[in-house]
């Protein structure tokens, strides 16, 4: 594990989690959420997690830490743009890890090592605006609303907006657990 608080972790995204990772991007909450209209073949993820590995991008394995022993439980991304120093954000969590602070706790550790080891400036997102819950823990995990693409996704087969949100380094607050690791 990377860096972990009380409750969650990240650590490395693994290849041979690729079939746990397909069932969850399979589960009907999350293609809502994600807006997508059709589910991914194993064999298909499979041949895009090799590609993923050797990428640029920045991808955590998110575990629970709840319970006697860490339990694999989401993904979260950086899609970073080097040349601005800022990147896109990304999390998928487990059906069985919604609704128990993970995916707060993960984001907040995520834009935690995205400021204190990749020096990015600015972390954002877009969420569907009816995924009242996810915009909730992005709030708590320090997002705050900017803008928003008006009719540019789909919830339950309706017309919605994405909602973009962003996070700053220079208001990043709070316990890190990454500062305390580093001399002064």
């Amino acid at each position: 594990m990377w860096v972990r608080d009380d409750t969650c972790g990240l650590g490395p995204y693994r290849a041979d989690l690729v079939e746990t990772y397909w069932h969850w991007e399979q589960d009907p909450a999350l293609l809502v959420g994600y807006g997508r209209q059709q589910p991914e073949s194993l064999e298909a993820r499979t041949e895009g997690i090799a590609h993923q590995l050797r990428g640029d991008n920045i991808r955590f394995t998110v575990y629970d830490l709840t319970g006697a022993q860490p339990v694999p439980a989401g993904v979260t991304t950086l899609l970073p743009d080097p040349s601005v120093r800022t990147a896109e954000y990304v999390v998928m969590l487990a059906p069985e890890a919604r609704g128990k602070g993970l995916g707060t706790a993960a984001t907040r550790l995520t834009l935690d090592y995205a400021f204190h080891i990749t020096n990015l400036r600015m972390v954002w997102l877009k969420v569907l605006v009816p995924n009242k819950a996810g915009i909730r823990a992005y709030e708590k995990a320090g997002f705050r609303a900017v803008g928003a693409l008006r009719e540019a996704g789909y919830w339950l087969g309706r017309i919605c907006d994405e909602l973009i949100m962003d996070a700053l380094a220079s208001e990043f607050t709070g316990p890190s657990v990454i500062t305390p690791l580093l001399p002064d």
